[in-house]
C-alpha cells in the first residue's frame, strides 16, 4: 500500500519512514516483510524507533539517521526533563553501532534542543534533515553518473536506495541517475546474505522503476568478473573514515578485491553525514555483532545443524585503497584519502 502520508518527503511511491504530520507518531515500512507485503508500522514513542531499527524494521545508514531524529522528536514529547530526554536519545543512538549518520542526526537534534526549540521546530528541523538527504542523494547520483559508462553492467551489494536512505539512494541514486540520463544501465544485484537486502530490497526497486536487474548468490561475483560481465561495482556505505576507509554491508570487502583484481573500478557513493572525520582509519570503526540466528535459521526453522555455531558480523570494511572513488554531495573524492576528505570539510 502506499505511504499513509498526505505529502512525503520521499518522491517514491513509497518511503521507508516519515513523521506524521501531527508531529506524534512514525510511519515506518516494514523492510522485513518486503517484497511480498508493504507494510508501514506507527510507532508512537522513541523506545519503538530504536526497537525498529534495532530490529531492521528500517536499515541503511542515512534512513537510520533520519528514523532517529524522528525518534527525538517523539522523545522530546515525552520527556519531563532534559536527564530523561537525554536517556531517549542515549536509547537511539545505540540501536546500531556502526551507522554513523544515527549518531550524526541524533548530536544535531539534541543541539537543537539546547538552541531553545520549540516542539514544532524540532519537527521541522527533523524534516530538514530528510529533505536535504534526498537532494544530497539527487546529487550523489548526478556526480556517480558521470563515470558510467552507456551500455554498462553495475554490480551492487546490499541495497543503497530510496528503502536505504530518505529517497532516491545513494548507489542506486548513481544507477537511477544514469537511467535517467539516456543511458542503458543494467544491474546486478548481490543477494547479500544473511538478510538478503540485495535480492529482497534492491531487486524490488529497480524492478519498480523498470529497471533491469539479475539476482547473484554472494559467490557468483567472481564468476561474473572474470567473464567480462561486469562494468564496475557500485555501493553505499554506513561509515567512511578520515583516511577514506569504508565500513559498509559484510561481503563489500570481496566485491571490491574481485574489482580490483579483474581491473574493474569499485565505487562509494554516500552522503557526507556518513563521513566520519573523528575516525581516524576503518579498524576504529565498530562492527555490529548481530544474532548467529540470522545464519543458523531460516524464518523459525534451524537449517543449520543442531551444536554448530556461526559468526554474524553485520559489516566489513574496505581499505581506501582499494576505492576508485566516493561520491559524496560536496564533490568526488578521488583519490580516495584523507587529503581528498578534509578538502571537502567545508
Amino acid at each position: 500500500m502506499p505511504v499513509p502520508h498526505p505529502d512525503p518527503i520521499s518522491a517514491a511511491s513509497y518511503s521507508a519512514v516519515e513523521l506524521c504530520p501531527e508531529n506524534d507518531a512514525v510511519l515506518m515500512l516494514d523492510q522485513r516483510r518486503l517484497p511480498s507485503e508493504e507494510v508501514y508500522e506507527r510507532l508512537t514513542t522513541s523506545t519503538e524507533v530504536a526497537r525498529g531499527i534495532a530490529d531492521m524494521v528500517v536499515r541503511g545508514a542515512p534512513a537510520i539517521g533520519i528514523a532517529a531524529a524522528y525518534g527525538v522528536v517523539l522523545a522530546a514529547r515525552r520527556a519531563k526533563s532534559r536527564d530523561e530526554l537525554g536517556a531517549l536519545a542515549a536509547e537511539l543512538r545505540r540501536a546500531r553501532p556502526t551507522a554513523v549518520n544515527l549518531m550524526w542526526a541524533v548530536d544535531r537534534m539534541l543541539s537543537c534542543v539546547e538552541r531553545g526549540a520549540d516542539a514544532p521546530a524540532l519537527a521541522e528541523e527533523a524534516r530538514e534533515i530528510h529533505r536535504a538527504d534526498v537532494l544530497a542523494n539527487r546529487c550523489i547520483g548526478a556526480l556517480g553518473a558521470e563515470r558510467v559508462p552507456d551500455g554498462a553492467t553495475v554490480l551492487t551489494h546490499c541495497n543503497a536506495g530510496a528503502l536505504a536512505t530518505g529517497g532516491y539512494g545513494t548507489a542506486l541514486g548513481v544507477i537511477r541517475a544514469a537511467v535517467e540520463s539516456g543511458k542503458r544501465v543494467r544491474v546486478l544485484a548481490d543477494e547479500t546474505r544473511p538478510y538478503w537486502q540485495g535480492l529482497r530490497l534492491t531487486a524490488w526497486e529497480l524492478h519498480q522503476d523498470g529497471i533491469p536487474v539479475e539476482i547473484l548468490t554472494d559467490g557468483m561475483a567472481g564468476f561474473f568478473f572474470s567473464k567480462g560481465a561486469i562494468d564496475l561495482a557500485v555501493v553505499g556505505s554506513d561509515r567512511i573514515a578520515k583516511n577514506g576507509d569504508v565500513a559498509n554491508k559484510i561481503g563489500t570487502y570481496s566485491v571490491a578485491c574481485l574489482a580490483r583484481l579483474h581491473d574493474r573500478p569499485f565505487y562509494v557513493a554516500a552522503p557526507w553525514s556518513t563521513v566520519d572525520l573523528g575516525c581516524p582509519g576503518g579498524s576504529a570503526i565498530p562492527i555490529e555483532e548481530r544474532s548467529i540466528t540470522e545464519i543458523t535459521h531460516l524464518g523459525d526453522r534451524r537449517i543449520a545443524p543442531e551444536g554448530v555455531g556461526a559468526r554474524n558480523p553485520g559489516f566489513d570494511v574496505t581499505p581506501a585503497r582499494l576505492v576508485s572513488a566516493i561520491f559524496t554531495e560536496r564533490g568526488v573524492i578521488d583519490p580516495v584519502g584523507e587529503a581528498g576528505l578534509l578538502a571537502l570539510d567545508a
